[in-house]
């Protein structure tokens, strides 16, 4: 079984903890620290996200990184294109069995259905900023104090 494409949940946390600082620039190890993940594969997205003219980073020892633009200026679909991040919805790769009329047939079939959801999944976040994201996690952590 395949394991679930995390870049663009990644992308999305870096970019909202960018964000919660109000313009100060943050360390690349103190956005892994919240992710709680690598730093290497913390600084991959980083660069997608800098390739994508969404962050920009320094380099160096005190390197950090800063937003480009306004939250409210991003999309979370600027977000998932820079994480280069998979297609949500897609046909499974196995092999056709011949003898079975739905296995000769299904995948034909899901093509539309699919691009349909990754369609309406891409204008959802097209609708939606990152300045939407941040507030509801300053929303919520006003509510959990």
């Amino acid at each position: 079984m395949s394991q679930t494409n995390v870049q663009f949940s990644v992308a999305s946390h870096v970019m909202a903890a960018l964000g919660a600082h109000d313009g100060e620039p943050v360390r690349s190890s103190d956005l892994a620290g919240s992710v709680n993940a690598e730093p290497s594969f913390v600084r991959r997205i980083i660069a997608k996200l800098a390739r994508a003219g969404l962050v920009i980073t320094t380099r160096g020892k005190s390197g950090a990184c800063l937003l480009a633009k306004r939250p409210s200026q991003i999309s979370m679909l600027d977000i998932y294109r820079a994480s280069e991040a998979p297609a949500a919805f897609a046909i499974h790769a196995y092999p056709v069995t011949e003898e079975c009329d739905v296995s000769r047939n299904i995948k034909g079939c899901m093509e539309s259905v699919l691009q349909q959801a990754q369609s309406g999944f891409e204008k959802e976040l097209a609708r939606q900023t990152l300045e939407d994201v941040v507030s509801m996690i300053r929303s919520n952590r006003r509510l959990q104090r």
